[in-house]
């Protein structure tokens, strides 16, 4: 069977529902408290698991009960678990997160036992990665590790996806060893130094990073949809624009982690580019209709169901 390694992140969600943001200095009243298992590898890790994927994961957590109960959930869910390490000082990661009525979010995050992830737990994790298919990363681990992780996998013939976030810059011997790299627009800004307003802007930014050795570029862009790009090395690139699904949001967060999550499953059972971006753009869109980080993620059979029922336009 195909297998998908993801490498990254694991948190809890401290998640506050409020009427509207709150600016610097201001205080929102009326607000509900929750808490979730969330963090961008995880988050992934579960969207791509319930979405028909043979997923393992490599994360740090501490030894205290968000851990315990991080990994439960991971378990329960279907994810390999068996890398995952365990740091005996470091509390594990926490993420702060408020959601406005519309669903719009802001966040911010305690990284704790994931910044304890480190080079020698990749070593450590080398058998398992060079027998994937998939390699899916993120950057709520430390750079150093990323790279490690990326060597590993693109030394084995794995097919290693890079969802550059949250945005940082990131060292030049790591695009080479990227395949598909899936940046939101701030992100594409931060990595390129190009703003992306339209077609147009996205394929210069996407050249760019093409010229740095990186395959296939996804620049994810919201309701907008994903702007898609492949290197031809005998040929101009082969340039898609894809719209997104129009559906009622009412909690944004962890959209893009479902993206990245069903794009990598989708890639690992073989579908095709065009094939995977509409398959994972269609569990994004299913994700902002419920609550919650990987507690939105939907099953296979919901993503399924919602394909046979929707088209989506391209251009």
């Amino acid at each position: 069977m195909s297998r998908l390694v993801v490498v990254g992140s694991s948190n809890t969600d401290m998640v506050i529902q409020v009427p509207h943001l709150p600016g610097p200095g201001e205080t929102v009243l009326g607000g509900r408290f929750t808490t979730a298992q969330g963090g961008k590898g995880g988050n992934q890790a579960v969207a791509a698991a319930r979405a028909g994927g043979d997923v393992s994961l490599v994360a740090c957590v501490g030894n205290d009960t968000f851990g315990e109960q991080a990994l439960a959930g991971f378990a329960a869910s279907g994810i390999n678990t068996g890398y995952c390490v365990v740091d005996p000082q470091a509390p594990s990661g926490v993420a702060q997160i408020v959601v406005d009525a519309h669903g719009e979010n802001s966040i911010a995050v305690a990284p704790g036992a994931n910044a304890c992830l480190l080079s020698r737990h990749i070593d450590a994790a080398g058998r398992l990665l060079e027998k994937a298919t998939v390699v899916l990363l993120q950057l709520e681990t430390p750079v150093t590790t990323v790279l490690a992780a990326a060597r590993l996998a693109a030394g084995a013939d794995a097919v290693v996806i890079l969802n550059p976030a949250p945005a940082q810059l990131l060292p030049d011997e790591l695009y080479p060893l990227i395949n598909v790299i899936t940046p939101n627009e701030t992100e594409t800004r931060l990595l390129t130094g190009i703003q992306v307003c339209d077609d147009a802007s996205a394929a210069t930014a996407a050249d760019w990073l093409h010229l740095r050795g990186v395959d296939t570029v996804l620049i994810t862009r919201g309701a907008l949809g994903v702007f898609s790009s492949q290197h031809s090395s005998s040929a101009e690139p082969v340039r898609s624009a894809r719209a997104g699904f129009k559906v009622e949001a009412v909690d944004t967060t962890a959209a893009g982690d479902v993206f990245n999550g069903c794009l990598a499953a989708a890639l690992t059972e073989g579908q095709d580019l065009q094939q995977a971006i509409r398959f994972a753009q269609a569990a994004a869109a299913l994700s902002v209709t419920t609550p919650g980080a990987q507690a939105s993620a939907p099953s296979r059979t919901a993503i399924d169901d919602f394909l046979a029922q929707r088209t989506v336009d391209t251009h």
